[in-house]
């Protein structure tokens, strides 16, 4: 995967997980580390027809894929996956965790305090127990990539926002933390953090343009699926070996961390 500039996104020889890779941006991300050369992990929820159909057009590519299913939130079943991993395709070098948990969106005095349970759990745990499944071999063969999708909501905090902000926020902690703690073993820490990104939904249904969204963003316009994985296969990639503990908006400008 080439860059307009000549630098060269390799991720030849390694190999990465992708939750959620069913998602609208999980198969973006799992197609465009394969095409940079990496074999990967398809994990899925209960879409298996798409998972299997990804696993099929990754190994088209040229590269290695198997589909796997897991409860992110729940320990047993996330080791199982690290190990059908480990025994079909190999250690991990790259962890995407990009699953999410989807919900009804509504003011605090409303919302269902399970919501609350739930994206702490597809947030914060999910990440807890990535970590604690793969990174250990990481540390064994000295290095490795680890990514969350976290969200531009997480600076926004607008109204019927807060189950996930609270989600996306505890994340951010996590792995900011995590990062600290792992470097020394030369494992990046990163997260991208999307905007209202179109998907191949929108492309179907015709609404990749809105209105209210779009005149607020300083570009003007919604971002594609195919951005948030150009910089997730970045953040993957050697020419990120020295940043690590960052939360990189990919949203036109929507939101902007301060100094």
């Amino acid at each position: 995967m080439s860059l307009t500039t000549g630098l060269n996104i390799d991720l030849s020889g390694k190999r990465a997980i992708v939750t959620g890779a069913t998602g609208d941006l999980g198969r973006v991300m799992v197609l465009t580390l394969a095409r940079a050369g990496a074999d990967v992990a398809v994990h899925y929820g209960s879409n298996v027809k798409l998972a299997e159909k990804l696993v099929a057009d990754i190994t088209a590519l040229g590269r290695k894929s198997i589909a796997v299913q897991a409860d992110i939130t729940d320990r047993a079943s996330v080791f199982a996956m690290r190990d059908k991993v480990f025994a079909e395709l190999g250690p991990i070098d790259i962890v995407c965790a990009n699953a999410v948990i989807q919900y009804k969106w509504v003011n605090v005095l409303d919302q269902a305090e399970e919501d609350y349970e739930g994206q702490f759990r597809s947030c914060v745990l999910q990440n807890v127990l990535m970590a604690k499944a793969f990174i250990p071999s990481m540390i064994e063969r000295g290095g490795g990539r680890y990514i969350g999708t976290n969200t531009e909501c997480a600076m926004q905090m607008f109204p019927n926002q807060s189950a996930y902000v609270s989600g996306k926020r505890g994340m951010d902690g996590v792995l900011r933390v995590l990062a600290k703690e792992i470097g020394s073993h030369a494992i990046t820490v990163n997260q991208v953090a999307p905007g209202w990104m179109i998907s191949a939904r929108d492309r179907e249904a015709g609404t990749e343009y809105q209105e209210g969204y779009c005149s607020k963003v300083p570009l003007g316009h919604r971002g594609e699926d195919q951005d948030i994985a150009n910089v997730v296969a970045f953040l993957a990639s050697d020419l990120a070996k020295f940043i690590s503990g960052a939360y990189i908006p990919v949203c036109g400008g929507n939101v902007m961390p301060c100094i």
